[in-house]
């Protein structure tokens, strides 16, 4: 039986530690927080109940082989169903499309909204977008990934490596494939999903939009959070130790191997394996010793982080007249004056962003006949911009409501209370740098494919969660879990 101590108690880590602990090993979770789920938080108060990270769950199968490896049925702890639409869309010009839950039907929908031509292309491109999914989505997503080397050998022949075309951006096969400027700026759309700007996102991540139309869009009663609660109940029936409050400061590691971590306060837990659900850049800045870390400090300086959030937690009075949409997006005339003040040189808020907005019909969330609004606007990192600078949260939150005003949904008279979320509270609460909601971006093809190793670079240490192979979102940080524990195996 291995000692084992998992650092950070976000969903990548819990989900190590259950199966870890399913497969004999003696677990420690330390945390430096004062509870488990990592960004995705909750919070509570008069009645409300906000999701404050994630909002959506695909591959929910992901979560399902989980807790069956793990004890009992996912089904039989939380209660997940289908969200349909899935995400209701508002272009510029006044268009509205909502996308169905049901993947045969979407074609239908975007045919009613923008004609059958462009459904016809939609159609097509997801079509090479599954083939896509048939390259990756095992090979690649579920497997620990070793290298370009690697990459290029899991690849069948060089038409594989052709269509997955690492040369090609989302954006130019948007352009190529689409006549329609709004089915670009839809497919644009899923760059953010990894954080990222689609004019530097590889095409091959055009299996985003397939996998959320394939297995569909889902989400668990009383709120997302709630899948976080029981994978930490989970851990703990499995024997699990969580430990709150204990800041882990250094990794003891050598060439032989790792053999402990040390707390803030002093103390020291041995350990025969460490699996790691920090951000990758603050594991081998910050706790590895630098021998130890210098190839993949190296490779991290080259990557571009991912962008953070600016959040609206908004309790509404009175319910929103009109049709009841879990998700929605309101998009701006210009999209790229998005992603330039977001990467560009010189990073700033951006004036006229495009709005996110999450509302469940779910009576567990607001009082009878209110509603809570979790409003997500893309944000420059914590560092190029200064959001701790007096005024700067509110000002922006304020044009955050403007801009909603001005695109159809003027709330700012049924705000009971709001509360506002900056990236520089994620990089507190998170620990993530600059409060980077994935970690490091997928602007370009190593970016997309070649985060960091599962396995680190001294024996023992392993790497789970958003900022590792093979990626951030719920199913992927689970996927990252299960690779890691089929590395370390049983006890």
């Amino acid at each position: 039986m291995a000692g084992v101590v998992v650092v950070g108690a976000g969903m990548g880590g819990l989900a190590a530690a259950a199966r870890l602990a399913a497969l004999g090993h003696r677990v420690t979770v330390v945390e430096q927080g004062d509870t488990h789920g990592g960004k995705l938080g909750t919070l509570h108060r008069d009645g409300y109940t906000f999701d404050t990270g994630p909002s959506l769950l695909t591959m929910p199968q992901v979560y399902r082989d989980l807790f069956a490896a793990t004890g009992a049925p996912l089904d039989t702890v939380v209660d997940v169903v289908p969200v349909d639409p899935v995400c209701h869309y508002r272009f510029a010009d006044g268009t509205e499309v909502g996308l169905p839950h049901a993947e045969e039907d979407v074609p239908a929908a975007l045919a009613a909204a923008f004609g059958e031509r462009s459904a016809a292309q939609w159609r097509r491109v997801m079509a090479d977008a599954a083939h896509l999914w048939g390259l990756v989505g095992e090979s690649v997503l579920q497997r620990p990934l070793g290298g370009l080397g690697d990459l290029v050998r899991r690849s069948a022949n060089p038409r594989d490596l052709a269509a997955i075309a690492p040369w090609r951006t989302l954006r130019a096969l948007g352009r190529a494939r689409f006549d329609d400027p709004r089915l670009r700026v839809l497919l644009d759309r899923y760059a953010t999903y990894s954080g990222s700007d689609p004019r530097r996102i590889p095409a091959v991540l055009s299996v985003v939009p397939y996998v959320e139309q394939h297995f569909g869009g889902w989400y668990v009663r009383g709120g997302l959070r709630v899948l976080g609660d029981a994978l930490a109940d989970r851990c703990r029936e499995l024997g699990v130790r969580l430990r709150f409050n204990a800041p882990v400061v250094g990794i003891d590691a050598t060439s032989a191997g790792v053999s402990g971590v040390r707390l803030g306060d002093g103390e020291r837990i041995a350990a025969d394996v460490v699996v790691s659900d920090v951000d990758a850049e603050v594991l081998y800045r910050d706790l590895l010793p630098a021998r130890s870390a210098r190839r993949p400090r190296r490779a991290l300086r080259r990557a571009v982080p991912s962008l953070s959030g600016f959040v609206l937690l908004l309790a509404l009075r009175g319910r929103t007249p009109g049709p009841r949409h879990h998700h929605r997006v309101l998009f701006p005339a210009d999209y790229d004056a998005e992603f330039d003040a977001i990467f560009g040189r010189a990073p700033r808020p951006v004036p006229d962003p495009a709005v996110y907005i999450c509302s469940p019909d779910d009576p567990a969330v607001a009082p009878e006949g209110d509603e809570a609004w979790f409003v997500l606007v893309n944000a420059p990192r914590q560092g190029p911009v200064d959001w701790r600078a007096p005024g700067l949260a509110d000002d922006y939150a304020d044009r955050v409501l403007r801009v909603l005003a001005d695109r159809g949904l003027d709330v700012r008279d049924r705000v009971r209370w709001r509360e506002v979320r900056t990236p520089a509270d994620w990089e507190r609460d998170t620990g993530s740098v600059g409060g980077s909601i994935y970690g490091t971006s997928s602007n370009g093809p190593r970016a997309a494919l070649l985060r960091p190793r599962n396995r680190g670079p001294v024996p023992g240490l392993f790497l789970v969660g958003g900022s590792a192979h093979p990626g951030g979102g719920l199913p992927l940080v689970a996927m990252s879990a299960a690779i890691v524990a089929g590395l370390i195996g049983p006890a």
